[in-house]
């Protein structure tokens, strides 16, 4: 017989036991994946680029709030520890995207290594900043409540 405690237990203990690095890096590589996939379809019309551009804001929208519900839910962490494993994601993803854009860039030859260089650093923290702010209070809402 199954012991029904330890099964509905399993998920979280899962969750313990990947690293906490390793979730991240997952995804920040799925917010890189996200960007370079809906940049690389997003050609033709304005209108067709804008829907691609609105299309990789949704998709890293759903990403972001399924890291949040896991973080809160499934493993029960913090919600300072949520917001700040979520931004840490979020940043990874931003520095990706910039390295990819400073190899496009210089691909081109069209590249200032100053810009280039402010960029690797700028994108990640500017994208940080607003995730751990909204993942600190999505994390707050959705924390399981203690009752008396």
């Amino acid at each position: 017989m199954v012991d029904e405690e330890a099964a509905v237990s399993a998920p979280a203990t899962a969750a313990k036991t990947t690293p906490v690095w390793v979730r991240i890096a997952l995804l920040g590589v799925a917010y890189f994946v996200i960007g370079m996939v809906t940049a690389a379809l997003a050609r033709g019309s304005h209108a067709a680029v804008a829907a691609w551009r609105l299309t990789a804001w949704a998709l890293s929208a759903v990403v972001y709030a399924a890291q949040i519900w896991f973080e809160v839910r499934r493993s029960g962490a913090a919600p300072v520890g949520s917001a700040v494993r979520a931004a840490a994601a979020v940043a990874l993803g931003g520095f990706l995207l910039a390295v990819a854009a400073t190899v496009h860039a210089l691909s081109l030859g069209r590249a200032r290594v100053g810009p280039q260089l402010v960029a690797l650093v700028a994108w990640p923290v500017l994208l940080a900043i607003p995730a751990f702010l909204v993942a600190l209070a999505a994390a707050a809402v959705l924390r399981p409540r203690r009752t008396a």
